[in-house]
């Protein structure tokens, strides 16, 4: 008799997940500490983000009342979602831990630190976690340098291909 186990999974066999990133963030500020979060979402939200509708770039996140919330985060309505479709420009409750919204609120008074959410993305279980990072502004030096480096690298790259 032949052992019964787990099957191994191939990527084939997982659904596609997309992932909406905060390409504006990378370039804005350096990350302090990052934190994966759940979020509160209607249904035709949770199929917008599947089909990959959904827009960061000027989304960021306040503590009211004790509680985090995702403001100005765009999920595009779902096409197929008749009068029962939702609100694109909602304010979305994150779900953490009280103590960890406390740590956050610590060092939010401190100077220059924002809470940025840098993706949303499906876990293994298929829950959709928004992941936020507390964050400090670059100044425009820092992005000039950033980007000064990143010429030079390709240039270099560029050169090394051509011998």
């Amino acid at each position: 008799m032949a052992k019964k186990g787990k099957k191994k999974e191939n990527k084939a066999d997982k659904p596609f997940s997309p992932r909406i990133n905060n390409k504006k963030a990378r370039f804005n500020y350096h990350f302090i500490e990052k934190l994966e979060t759940g979020v509160v979402l209607e249904g035709t939200e949770v199929k917008s983000l599947r089909n990959g509708k959904a827009s960061l770039d000027e989304a960021y996140c306040r503590i009211r009342g004790g509680e985090l919330f995702l403001l100005e985060c765009n999920i595009s309505e779902y096409s197929h979602g008749n009068i029962y479709n939702h609100v694109p420009k909602r304010p979305r409750k994150l779900l953490i831990h009280k103590r960890q919204i406390r740590q956050i609120e610590i060092k939010l008074n401190q100077k220059g630190l924002t809470v940025v959410p840098t993706r949303i993305y499906f876990n293994d279980r298929g829950l959709a976690k928004v992941e936020i990072a507390i964050a400090q502004g670059k100044s425009q030096s820092d992005k000039r340098d950033k980007m000064k480096s990143q010429q030079q690298e390709r240039d270099v790259k560029r050169a090394m291909s051509r011998y």
